[in-house]
């Protein structure tokens, strides 16, 4: 382990105050107090900072580093590549073997006819792909009016023009001025409204109610996470997946999943949808890819969606980034994917379901705040509200969910809040990797860490 001196650790401090605009982190904080943790290694589900300080990953870092840190083999396949061909494009119909090899690995994977695949850097650039493709695929179908793309209400699908125009957060939409046009926002598992009840009082901004308003001319696809992430870990009622899909069959709308959260064994299933055995026409993917190794995204689509483009047009494709199909993420990819499938990790993640369900259950019974807990695989959260019996959330000014953050880190403990929509929502999805035991001690840092907060708001509220 690399050690730092006083002089060092204030000299790194320094020149990311100085030079390094963060991402999504508050800029005012940053300036004030500097980098909250530098990090020097990984290994495991563990994090390691200058100090020498080790850490619990339970957020696997941006809900990506599936198979954990500190893996070699990826290391040496990028290596591998780089020595043979690091980069080549895929312009004008060039190729190369890598991206043919993860291409035909990832059509075993993906459910029913998703076996052709774009490649983009991560999961923004995918979802933008995927507004392109399908406005331009009803255009080439002669219908240029069906242009539209209905979103959900919390969901996150990216920070680029389109991505964060269908992004139904409404914080990162108030940091532009100026969204694309064309995306509309419905309510979030409507599931008995989109099966055609129409006596909710919310079937009007239910996704059929938004469909049959606006018109299904007018509509080009709908995206969904099947498990709404950066929202709060919402996992969908039972039957609103296979309801979404329906509609869209019924009005001969395109279905896009975003699977950019949920791929690559997450869920307890390889993908999401996998969870509910629904099938879209379009599936967008990046994160567990590579398992943030490097950078990759990817877009699945039908095979009949392919076919009917060449059909209608005989033109270039004028869609491509300098890095789609890059070869060395190619290849990080595919020992990530090898990694995966031969340490069963998607099972593995089903399996440890259970131990996050038993320890969420033992924090909410030994901690009054805690309440409606869920988990997916290893995609878990719970919620703190101040009076649980009567339905009371803590109030916005309390900050439960940020000081619980704030305290776990203190701890060791690296988890994420989130307070849209005036919530307090813990949410976590530590490496696929991670034991029984970890996630024993994981809870452990989480009781300690509820039990110093839920003191310090009772000493706020006296």
């Amino acid at each position: 382990m690399v050690t730092y001196n006083k002089e060092q650790i204030k000299n790194l401090q320094e020149l990311d105050k100085k030079h390094y605009l963060h991402p999504t982190s508050s800029l005012k904080q940053h300036q004030e107090n500097g980098p909250k943790r530098i990090f020097t290694e990984g290994k495991g589900i563990y994090l390691t900072d200058v100090n020498g300080d080790q850490y619990i990953d339970a957020l696997a870092s941006l809900w990506n580093v599936n198979i954990g840190h500190g893996r070699k083999e990826l290391g040496e396949a990028a290596s591998q590549q780089m020595g043979k061909l690091a980069y080549s494009s895929s312009f004008n119909n060039l190729s190369h073997e890598t991206v043919i090899q993860l291409s035909e690995k990832l059509a075993s994977l993906t459910p029913g006819d998703l076996n052709v695949f774009f490649f983009t850097s991560g999961g923004s650039e995918s979802n933008d792909t995927a507004f392109k493709l399908v406005r331009h695929y009803w255009k080439m179908k002669g219908q240029p009016e069906k242009k539209k793309i209905i979103g959900l209400e919390r969901a996150y699908h990216g920070i680029t023009m389109g991505a964060t125009s269908a992004t139904g957060i409404q914080q990162f939409q108030n940091m532009t001025t100026s969204l694309a046009p064309d995306f509309l926002h419905a309510a979030a598992h409507k599931t008995n409204c989109e099966w055609g009840d129409k006596n909710d009082s919310d079937y009007s901004r239910s996704i059929r109610g938004i469909i049959e308003n606006e018109g299904p001319e007018t509509i080009a696809a709908v995206i969904v996470e099947p498990i709404q992430g950066a929202g709060g870990v919402i996992i969908p009622p039972d039957g609103y997946l296979e309801a979404v899909r329906d509609l869209c069959d019924q009005y001969g709308i395109l279905m896009i999943a975003d699977e950019v959260i949920c791929g690559f064994g997450r869920t307890g299933r390889m993908f999401g949808v996998d969870n509910w055995n629904v099938v879209p026409d379009i599936m967008c993917m990046a994160k567990g890819i590579t398992s943030g190794y490097i950078p990759l995204g990817a877009v699945a689509i039908t095979e009949r969606l392919r076919d009917n483009l060449a059909e209608v047009s005989d033109d270039v494709l004028f869609h491509g980034f300098t890095y789609s199909g890059h070869p060395t993420s190619c290849a990080v990819a595919l020992k990530n994917i090898e990694i995966i499938e031969k340490e069963n990790l998607a099972a593995h993640a089903s399996k440890m379901e259970m131990e996050l369900i038993k320890g969420f259950k033992y924090l909410t019974e030994k901690h009054s705040s805690v309440t409606k807990s869920r988990a997916k695989g290893l995609l878990g959260a719970f919620e703190l509200f101040e009076d649980r019996e009567q339905g009371i959330p803590f109030g916005p000014e309390k900050m439960a969910a940020q000081k619980l953050v704030e305290e776990c880190l203190s701890q060791k403990l690296i988890v994420r809040s989130v307070t849209f929509g005036g919530t307090n929502i813990i949410a976590l999805s530590p490496p696929l990797i991670i034991t029984k035991e970890e996630i024993e001690k994981m809870i452990m840092i989480f009781s300690d860490a509820i039990q110093t907060v839920e003191k310090s708001l009772r000493l706020q509220s006296v």
